[in-house]
């Protein structure tokens, strides 16, 4: 008697967990997982690049010597200061965190601030046309193989100033004589 009671409530829980949905994680293919951590790649990598380029503009404009260096930094604190908003507005839409310095960018960050100013402007330009070549990587990837939809779009809206910003940097380290062949070929050989 107890069995005639007990199967038709264990059929029927048996239905309703076979109908539950998949959690997020177990119905994600590897290649979805991938997709997704690249996101996320992209949202803390370009954050974290992005709060870089204000602390070293403003850095700029107290130790460049010439004034090309002092205007770009001008211009990369003005400029990344807007679109730290967009990414930070960006990653809170698509669910990710705040951007937040990353260890490696804040080492970089301390290495120029306790730089003397006669090696400052190459160096500085030299780290831009460096930084920009890696930015503009993961804007045209994110552009083109992102997956969540809205960092996607955002990439793409902001792939053009990221090169932008790139020109004007390669344009600004060759006015200061900063040797940035050496350094993209460094920047390949690290990644």
């Amino acid at each position: 008697m107890f069995s005639k009671l007990l199967a038709p409530a264990v059929v029927s829980c048996l239905s309703l967990t076979s109908m539950a949905p998949l959690s997020p994680a177990a119905a994600q293919t590897p290649p979805q997982r991938a997709a997704l951590a690249s996101d996320s790649n992209f949202i803390l990598t370009t954050g974290s690049l992005g709060l870089l380029q204000v602390k070293l503009g403003k850095l700029a404009q107290e130790k460049g010597s010439s004034e090309v260096v002092r205007d770009f930094g001008k211009r990369m604190v003005a400029d990344y200061s807007k679109a730290n908003e967009e990414l930070a507005a960006g990653a809170k839409q698509a669910a990710y965190p705040k951007p937040v310095l990353l260890r490696p960018h804040q080492q970089i960050f301390d290495r120029f601030n306790s730089m003397g100013r006669s090696a400052f402007d190459k160096n500085y330009m030299a780290e831009m046309v460096s930084e920009h070549d890696e930015m503009a990587g993961l804007f045209a990837d994110e552009a083109k193989d992102g997956r969540v939809q809205s960092l996607k779009q955002l990439a793409s809206s902001m792939l053009p100033a990221v090169q932008q910003h790139q020109a004007l940097a390669t344009q600004t380290a060759s006015a200061v004589g900063a040797d940035v062949t050496a350094t993209a070929s460094q920047a390949r050989k690290e990644s």
